[in-house]
Protein backbone atom coordinates (compact mmCIF):
# COMPACT_ATOMS: atom_id res chain seq x y z
CA UNK A 1 0.00 0.00 0.00
CA UNK A 2 1.25 3.71 -0.48
CA UNK A 3 0.03 6.94 0.66
CA UNK A 4 0.52 10.47 -1.51
CA UNK A 5 1.86 13.05 0.38
CA UNK A 6 3.30 16.26 -0.16
CA UNK A 7 6.89 17.84 0.36
CA UNK A 8 8.70 20.75 0.21
CA UNK A 9 12.39 20.05 -0.87
CA UNK A 10 15.12 22.77 -1.27
CA UNK A 11 15.53 23.58 -4.87
CA UNK A 12 19.22 21.23 -4.84
CA UNK A 13 17.58 18.33 -3.67
CA UNK A 14 14.55 18.19 -5.94
CA UNK A 15 17.73 19.17 -9.19
CA UNK A 16 19.65 16.20 -7.33
CA UNK A 17 16.19 13.92 -7.34
CA UNK A 18 15.66 14.76 -11.14
CA UNK A 19 19.09 14.24 -11.74
CA UNK A 20 18.82 10.67 -10.34
CA UNK A 21 15.98 10.13 -12.24
CA UNK A 22 17.63 11.29 -15.49
CA UNK A 23 20.57 9.34 -15.14
CA UNK A 24 18.75 6.12 -14.37
CA UNK A 25 18.91 5.74 -10.78
CA UNK A 26 15.70 6.06 -9.60
CA UNK A 27 12.76 5.32 -11.87
CA UNK A 28 10.42 8.46 -10.25
CA UNK A 29 11.05 11.38 -7.57
CA UNK A 30 9.18 9.29 -5.72
CA UNK A 31 11.10 6.11 -5.98
CA UNK A 32 14.62 8.37 -5.42
CA UNK A 33 12.68 9.55 -1.86
CA UNK A 34 11.53 6.32 -1.09
CA UNK A 35 14.74 4.68 -1.33
CA UNK A 36 16.62 7.45 0.31
CA UNK A 37 13.70 6.99 3.45
CA UNK A 38 14.63 3.56 3.10
CA UNK A 39 18.49 3.81 3.31
CA UNK A 40 17.97 6.05 6.51
CA UNK A 41 16.33 3.86 8.72
CA UNK A 42 18.69 0.96 7.89
CA UNK A 43 21.01 3.49 8.80
CA UNK A 44 19.80 4.09 11.95
CA UNK A 45 18.74 0.67 12.84
CA UNK A 46 22.57 -0.10 12.13
CA UNK A 47 23.74 2.70 14.52
CA UNK A 48 21.51 1.40 17.41
CA UNK A 49 22.83 -1.89 16.60
CA UNK A 50 25.95 -0.58 17.31
CA UNK A 51 25.36 1.10 19.98
CA UNK A 52 24.07 -1.69 21.86
CA UNK A 53 27.09 -3.97 21.35
CA UNK A 54 29.44 -0.94 22.07
CA UNK A 55 27.95 -1.26 25.72
CA UNK A 56 28.15 -5.08 25.72
CA UNK A 57 30.82 -7.30 27.44
CA UNK A 58 33.64 -8.21 24.87
CA UNK A 59 32.71 -11.27 22.60
CA UNK A 60 35.31 -13.06 20.86
CA UNK A 61 32.87 -14.38 18.27
CA UNK A 62 31.40 -11.33 17.69
CA UNK A 63 34.59 -9.41 16.87
CA UNK A 64 35.83 -12.48 14.26
CA UNK A 65 32.06 -11.74 12.95
CA UNK A 66 32.94 -7.73 12.88
CA UNK A 67 36.45 -8.03 11.59
CA UNK A 68 34.96 -10.30 8.59
CA UNK A 69 32.01 -7.81 8.21
CA UNK A 70 34.32 -4.83 8.10
CA UNK A 71 36.24 -6.66 5.01
CA UNK A 72 33.01 -6.91 3.08
CA UNK A 73 31.28 -4.08 0.88
CA UNK A 74 28.60 -2.66 2.95
CA UNK A 75 24.88 -3.60 1.63
CA UNK A 76 23.25 -0.54 3.34
CA UNK A 77 22.66 1.17 -0.03
CA UNK A 78 21.05 -1.92 -1.89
Amino acid sequence: MTTQITVRLADESVAFVDQLVADGRAKSRADAVDRALRRERRWLSALRDAEIYARAEPDPELEAWAAHASARPSQLDD
